[in-house]
């Protein structure tokens, strides 16, 4: 009959209940057509596979205090979060720089704003690291104000392809920008055992540094591959042998986390350019122009923290956080990746 309704056409699913390739879950690659979804992971104090919830945003917003038709950059825009609630302070005639490295969120993210209505009238995103801020500033002129999330996207954890967790296995890439620069076990084929230890013990203040070094390096001498996420825990693994059983997967699993946190940074060269974001920062900014940075780890914060101190004592910031500011109580019980974070700000005089 012509009144028929047509017959419903089932969504191609992954096989199985429970699938293990990331590609094949299309609710991780497409989070946020799943609202219901979204809701029922928040409330259990997860993240959402594929989405990020960004971290202090009311901390942050009060600070920045941002005003209709300023001008402002957000120097690691990632899944946007923070850019969202910047824009709509902005309107009318104000204007959002957003810069980030990451060639497959990047315009993952560009479009999602889009579609909330903030197009390139009102956000202008540049494929850029923010080292380059003083570009910026040329472009777009002196900035009122200046976001730094230094943190890690979810979505780049999550994805096992990525190499940033060790939870799941994958290829050990850390790159930030997979198609520059070296990766993580390109890195290892290279490296001297001094080197290694002195990455591990300067970058992520790895207790055991000495005693991992060697067994990795012992690993490549002998001809052994170290290109996975699992091949390099089981050799640190193996390297923490000397705990008893009780304490040592807790061992293992913070030592991991720290290790894979120095060959990040390592891999990345974050703290250069951490260093020369600091130094040409003060330059970009508008007189009054105000700057918050989230920082996740004590050598990011200790160089935010001399930047701003020594600026500060110089004149050239008329006020600095005298402290970090945590994320609330709340907020980490809800969100367990903010526990880490820590906010600093700092006003040009």
């Amino acid at each position: 009959m012509d009144d028929q309704e047509p017959q419903k056409q089932r969504r191609v699913r992954y096989n199985g209940t429970h699938p293990k390739s990331f590609k094949e879950k299309y609710k991780e690659l497409s989070p946020e057509q799943y609202a219901a979804d979204i809701e029922k992971v928040m409330l259990q104090g997860r993240t959402p596979a594929g989405m990020h919830r960004s971290i202090c945003v009311n901390e942050i917003m009060a600070f920045l205090n941002i005003q209709p038709g300023q001008i402002g950059l957000d120097a690691t825009l990632g899944y946007g979060g923070h850019s969202l609630e910047i824009l709509k302070h902005l309107a009318p005639g104000g204007i959002l720089y957003a810069t980030d490295v990451d060639p497959f969120e990047l315009p993952r993210t560009k479009e999602r704003l889009a579609n909330l209505g903030y197009g390139e009238d009102v956000l202008v995103i540049k494929k850029m690291n923010f080292s380059g801020i003083d570009q910026i500033a040329a472009e777009a002129g002196p900035l009122n104000f200046v976001l730094a999330d230094l943190g890690v996207s979810s979505m780049q954890i999550d994805n096992p392809d990525r190499g940033f967790s060790f939870k799941v296995d994958g290829p050990l890439d850390l790159r930030l920008n997979p198609k520059s620069g070296k990766s993580a076990a390109m890195l290892l084929k290279t490296i001297s055992e001094e080197e290694l230890e002195e990455i591990l013990a300067v970058n992520s203040d790895e207790p055991y540094s000495e005693q991992i070094a060697e067994a990795i390096i012992t690993r490549v001498r002998r001809g052994m591959k170290i290109e996975t996420t699992k091949q390099l825990q089981e050799i640190i693994n193996e390297a923490l042998s000397f705990f008893n059983h009780e304490k040592r997967k807790e061992e293992v699993k913070k030592a991991c986390q720290r290790c894979f946190q120095a060959l990040r940074i390592e891999v990345n060269d974050e703290f250069g350019a951490l260093e020369k974001f600091l130094e040409k920062l003060p330059e970009a900014l508008a007189p009054g122009g105000r700057v918050a940075i989230l920082s996740f780890h004590s050598g990011e914060d200790r160089r935010v923290k001399k930047s701003f101190k020594s600026l500060f004592q110089e004149g050239i910031y008329s006020e600095v956080a005298p402290d970090p500011i945590r994320p609330s109580a709340e907020e980490c019980n809800t969100n367990p990746r903010a526990k880490s974070a820590k906010l600093r700000w700092a006003i040009k005089a």
